[in-house]
């Protein structure tokens, strides 16, 4: 056409269509039944659609992005732009920066006929993410009073959420998270529980707090120890019941403790009352008494760390005939079923108690509130109940 030809000689010339002709002259672009104008409207001449938000809108006018978990406005024109090139929904992706799966549940969410229309995908998002609406809790009074109840009797929100499915198993209306728990405690904001309910939480925390690696443990004593690698496999794998796991709850200023022990297989859990002290002989006297009540055949193993308090395990050996293995230096995950009690007793002794105020009764009404508790590893059986089938089978 610049050297002189009619539009219809020039369409003929490169082989084209004289419609397809006008439309490159005009800036249009096809795509499928649709032509897109250089104003960024969009027409399917065979539906009549049409969409007029300009593909030319400045980047500055729009939505502020979120986060980068999201697609921002500019992932979206580059998915647009990907498109109308041909590209592979992979190919979009990698430049982009985010997951094919991604970009491929975007452009299916938001196509229109043929077409992703960038603007209006990013404008049902903006909205979409806005959902102002009440908690289960707020709505649902007989789901927040069994959520309390459980909470006044001290379980922790994801046993309540698993034991909701268990006691109402054809009521979908009495499901909750336990996220929306801890939210509903955290965040008054999102109601539905009652402030002092907070101080039913094992930690007593009212906000979440990272966990720190505790103190590195130091060896106390001389006498030869059995170390954890040397414990047999049966022992390790929980296969076979009556290998416990020991330790001390210590109470303020380190004056008081509890000994506690804790069997591997059901998460059974006894407590020791130390009313004369904690040191190696009180220690002893009193794994000694509390072991002798069990079984020959819970009388398998003790794990404990190295702490003075157990200076005398050969003697404990000789009297119980149950070997004693001790854990690694600051390793307290190597005897995991007796941390995770420890911090469950923290909710009946806080830290800074004096614990030699409470008596053989008060352990052992805590003893048996711990062991009436249901436990997602026992697939939400309790202790009790497991011990119980052990001892009857």
């Amino acid at each position: 056409m610049a050297a002189g030809s009619s539009m219809k000689e020039a369409a003929a010339a490169v082989g084209v269509n004289y419609r397809t002709a006008k439309d490159w002259r005009a800036g249009i672009r096809r795509s499928g039944q649709s032509r897109i104008r250089p104003d960024g409207t969009v027409v399917n001449y065979r539906t009549g659609t049409r969409y007029n938000c300009s593909v030319l809108e400045p980047l500055d006018a729009a939505a502020a992005v979120i986060s980068d978990r999201y697609l921002s406005l500019q992932n979206r024109l580059d998915i647009a732009d990907g498109l109308l090139s041909g590209q592979s929904v992979t190919a979009i992706a990698a430049r982009i920066g985010k997951h094919k799966s991604t970009v491929s549940r975007e452009i299916r969410t938001h196509r229109v006929g043929d077409h992703y229309l960038p603007y209006r995908a990013d404008k049902r998002a903006e909205a979409a993410r806005a959902r102002p609406k009440e908690s289960k809790l707020v709505i649902n009074q007989a789901l927040r009073q069994a959520v309390a109840g459980g909470l006044q009797r001290r379980r922790s929100p994801e046993q309540i959420a698993a034991r909701l499915r268990t006691d109402f198993p054809d009521d979908e209306s009495m499901r909750v998270s336990h996220e929306t728990i801890y939210q509903a405690l955290y965040f008054q904001a999102r109601g539905g529980l009652k402030r002092e309910l907070v101080a039913a939480l094992r930690s007593g925390r009212t906000r979440r707090k990272p966990h720190r690696s505790p103190d590195q443990r130091t060896k106390r004593f001389v006498d030869p120890m059995i170390m954890i690698s040397d414990r047999p496999s049966e022992v390790q794998d929980r296969a076979v019941p009556g290998h416990w796991e020991g330790d001390l709850t210590m109470g303020a200023g380190g004056r008081s403790a509890i000994g506690t022990l804790v069997e591997r297989a059901t998460r059974y859990t006894m407590l020791l009352h130390l009313p004369h002290g904690h040191n190696a002989e009180a220690v002893r006297d009193q794994l000694i008494s509390t072991v002798s009540t069990l079984p020959q055949h819970l009388r398998g193993s003790l794990t404990w760390d190295q702490g003075c308090e157990m200076a005398r395990h050969k003697q404990f050996s000789m009297a119980t005939d149950m070997a004693v293995y001790f854990c690694d230096p600051g390793s307290p995950w190597q005897r995991g079923s007796n941390e995770n009690t420890n911090g469950l007793l923290r909710q009946y002794f806080p830290k800074g108690t004096d614990l030699s105020v409470f008596g053989p009764e008060d352990l052992e009404h805590v003893a048996q509130e711990l062991n009436d508790r249901p436990r997602k590893t026992l697939g939400w059986d309790t202790p009790a109940e497991r011990l119980r089938d052990l001892l009857t089978s």
